[in-house]
């Protein structure tokens, strides 16, 4: 079975490490490479504030970290505080493990947790390639967006939300 923890600062390189494995092996089939050979180096990399805000956690199997992800009540980027809506942020899994119940395990934990803290709805900015898995996990597909990571770095993604 697997355990999941809240992350601290000790985990920043293993969270690292697995988006680095994560992100360029899962994304390749939905998006062109120009896109993904600018965006990776900016996406692929674990965000210390993120994985210290205590609403962020690691997957672990036998010491091994499976996933990651969170939620936060500030939109991604820095945006604004909605009362009762939560944002999910930064989640993988490892290749390796995919398919293998390591997401959902994630995904219902993030989703319990801010519940509990009073969330009544949750955002998403998914992915391409994790939009099956987040309208599996009852999230609804919205708009097309584009996410701008730097200059002249955008990112195509949907924007998704879910009721707790």
């Amino acid at each position: 079975m697997f355990t999941i923890r809240p992350t601290t600062s000790k985990d920043i390189g293993q969270v690292d490490t697995l988006l680095a494995r994560s992100y360029p092996r899962l994304l390749k089939g939905d998006y062109p490479a120009s896109i993904l050979v600018m965006a990776l180096p900016l996406i692929s990399r674990a965000q210390p504030d993120l994985i210290t805000s205590g609403t962020y956690y690691g997957v672990e199997h036998a010491g091994r970290l499976l996933g990651a992800g969170g939620w936060t009540v500030a939109a991604p980027g820095g945006g604004a505080v909605t009362r009762g809506v939560g944002h999910i942020r930064h989640v993988a899994t490892d290749p390796d493990t995919t398919r293998q119940g390591v997401g959902r395990a994630l995904m219902d934990h993030i989703l319990a947790t801010a519940q509990a803290q009073g969330l009544r709805r949750m955002m998403c900015l998914s992915t391409r390639t994790a939009e099956p898995f987040y309208t599996a996990m009852g999230f609804e597909t919205g708009t097309k967006v584009t996410v701008p990571l730097g200059p002249g770095i955008d990112f195509p993604a949907v924007e998704m939300s879910r009721a707790l």
